[in-house]
């Protein structure tokens, strides 16, 4: 998952670990020999359309619309189909608002008129007042959840891990994430809840109160679901 950074000069390039609480207090519930974030690659504002989330300072939230708003003025002074002039008038509407192009609401056809554009705010962005970049991490976290992306969790043995997955992920491609052998050979996922993981205590605990649930290949995987999958080898 790659969050492109605009305006914002104190987050490094780079991999970055998503240091989630709930991670953490999983990995003190659960015994292992490793402990494995998710991670994210965070890159500067060359590869902005480039990007699965945008991360920009307030000051920047502006000039991120502009460069939109200056494309559609361009675009539509080039006398377009009629379908595209009317989804980009809508599109300009909505920056001019200061409103970003992901809050258009665009129907299907309009979207269709416009597939071979590119806009910037379109992409997913999270606004980063001044005072929240001293604490990296929870921003970086933010931007993943405002993207659309959760993760799931593998524990116990030798490694408790974190795995970042789009929101609306079934299980059988959850598992593909992990190898595609688990993807090819699925037969079920076994599934404990984050809550009732922490309200039972432990993953041991969840399961002696009956919480660990048999799911299929069309389960649509939970934010930190426990989870172990099942399959032919």
């Amino acid at each position: 998952m790659k969050i492109a950074l605009f305006g914002i000069t104190e987050i490094k390039t780079g991999r970055h670990n998503l240091k989630d609480p709930r991670f953490d207090e999983t990995d003190r519930l659960v015994e292992a020999d490793k402990k494995t974030y998710a991670q994210v690659e965070v890159v500067d504002d060359t590869q902005l359309l480039d990007s699965d989330a945008i991360l920009a300072s307030t000051d920047a939230r502006l000039d991120l619309i502009l460069k939109d708003l200056e494309f559609v003025e361009t675009r539509l002074g080039r006398d377009p189909q009629p379908a595209e002039r009317e989804a980009l008038m809508k599109i300009q509407a909505a920056l001019e608002a200061e409103k970003f192009v992901s809050q258009a609401e665009l129907t299907p056809a309009e979207l269709g008129a416009i597939t071979v554009h590119s806009f910037h705010t379109y992409i997913p962005v999270t606004v980063a007042p001044a005072g929240d970049l001293a604490a990296p991490d929870g921003v970086l976290l933010r931007a993943f959840a405002e993207a659309g992306w959760i993760c799931f969790l593998t524990v116990g043995g030798k490694e408790n891990r974190a795995w970042p997955i789009r929101r609306g992920t079934t299980a059988v491609d959850a598992a593909g994430s992990i190898h595609t052998d688990m993807q090819k050979g699925f037969i079920r996922a076994e599934i404990i809840g984050y809550d009732d993981f922490i309200a039972a205590g432990g993953e041991t605990q969840a399961k002696r109160a009956g919480k660990q649930r048999l799911e299929t290949k069309q389960y649509v995987m939970q934010d930190h679901d426990l989870t172990n999958f099942r399959f032919n080898k």
